[in-house]
């Protein structure tokens, strides 16, 4: 690939894996809870150890953002938070107006926490509803009920200005009403940023092996994702990317829009993924998912829990495009060469194609899918593989 002139923003993504229950439809590295198992004080010394073993390969480079996910990053107590955010000021180079992310599920908070979080640097909370009514809840086994969801909104909205709730839709049983009805709830509490998606049966979970019965069928579940994306245009919401959905460009999710422009991001903790760039090539991590052993070897020998692989020259255009074409503004076109290297020339065949497809913007200043290209996503980015 051709030399990077500069090096894209940089964030970090922290994973925190415990859940109290495992939800039967997530695929991500989180684990159940046992008894005494959460030692917060070792997993946070671990995780400091894994960023310091990270440094050298970003000296110099700012933080622009910090997502803490999960599992439940809520599980953990404020001072556990407050420790770790300490530690990653005195390490790297934090932005003055960096946005700090933390997950939080309904059934783990209580309002003192909520506000230790924001004491230890958390400016913005992103919360797991996933519905408001009770019989999906319990369809899709989350651990809290459609109050504390009311609860911890109301709460969050208090005390902190940046508030995402999550949102799922075509669940077993669920109808078009009672899946906008989801949607006017989460926009009579105010909340000014909503990731509306739907669920999927991924391989390797429990609804992947064994799926819950009464799903919408494939019409339905297009026709319920219609009228929640029509319900949050009405209520004055924009679409920014494929499934964010916010009052203002203020509240948009910087840390995602990122990832959707190809930016950097350290990964650790257990099972995290990374992204690095050098002026020669770029590279993906990856953290051991086992807990035990990541655990173990941060401790001892953090290289041992690290996996870096140099993505290929010719993987890079479908790299780039599976994340811009998320966002229904696409990105600059010149942004292609920025982030890859490789100059815009070498894809001309491809993006002719989209073009001809109606999947692609006309505009050359800009790689943007159109409205055709936003609902067959797959399709669009299939032809820069």
């Amino acid at each position: 690939m051709n030399t990077l002139t500069q090096l894209p923003p940089l964030s970090l993504y922290i994973h925190l894996h415990w859940c109290i229950q495992k939800c039967p439809y997530c695929d991500f590295n989180s684990h159940s809870i046992r008894q005494n198992e959460l030692n917060e004080t070792a997993y946070i010394q671990a995780l400091i150890n894994d960023l310091q073993t990270e440094l050298p390969n970003i000296w110099g480079r700012s933080i622009n953002s910090i997502f803490i996910g999960g599992g439940t990053p809520s599980l953990f107590q404020a001072a556990s938070i407050d420790k770790l955010m300490s530690h990653i000021r005195a390490l790297v180079k934090l932005s003055p107006q960096a946005e700090i992310t933390l997950e939080a599920n309904p059934g783990t908070f209580e309002r003192e926490k909520f506000q230790g979080f924001k004491d230890a640097g958390i400016n913005r909370l992103s919360i797991g509803v996933q519905s408001f009514q009770d019989k999906q809840l319990q369809a899709i086994g989350r651990v809290h009920n459609s109050q504390e969801a009311k609860r911890a909104i109301e709460y969050a909205m208090n005390i902190f200005e940046r508030v995402n709730i999550d949102l799922m839709y075509a669940l077993p049983e669920q109808t078009i009403q009672a899946a906008t009805q989801d949607i006017q709830t989460a926009v009579s509490l105010g909340v000014p940023h909503i990731s509306a998606y739907q669920l999927t049966l991924e391989p390797n979970t429990a609804f992947g092996h064994t799926p819950p019965n009464h799903l919408p069928s494939d019409e339905l579940s297009q026709d319920i994702e219609e009228a929640v994306h029509q319900t949050l245009f009405q209520a004055a919401y924009q679409r920014y990317e494929i499934s964010a959905f916010t009052k203002t460009a203020h509240q948009q999710s910087q840390h995602n829009l990122n990832y959707w422009q190809f930016g950097d991001y350290i990964g650790i903790g257990a099972g995290a993924h990374g992204k690095i760039s050098y002026t020669t090539h770029i590279e993906r991590t990856t953290r051991t998912r086992s807990p035990k052993d990541y655990l173990a070897a941060m401790h001892n020998n953090p290289t041992q829990a690290i996996t870096r692989q140099k993505i290929a020259t010719k993987d890079l255009p479908a790299e780039f495009m599976m994340n811009a074409l998320r966002l229904t503004d696409g990105v600059p076109s010149q942004s292609f060469t920025e982030r890859t290297g490789i100059s815009l020339a070498k894809i001309a065949k491809p993006l002719t194609l989209a073009t001809q497809k109606k999947l692609l913007d006309k505009d050359p200043r800009f790689l943007r899918p159109t409205a055709l290209g936003q609902r067959f996503l797959n399709d669009l980015i299939e032809l820069f593989l």
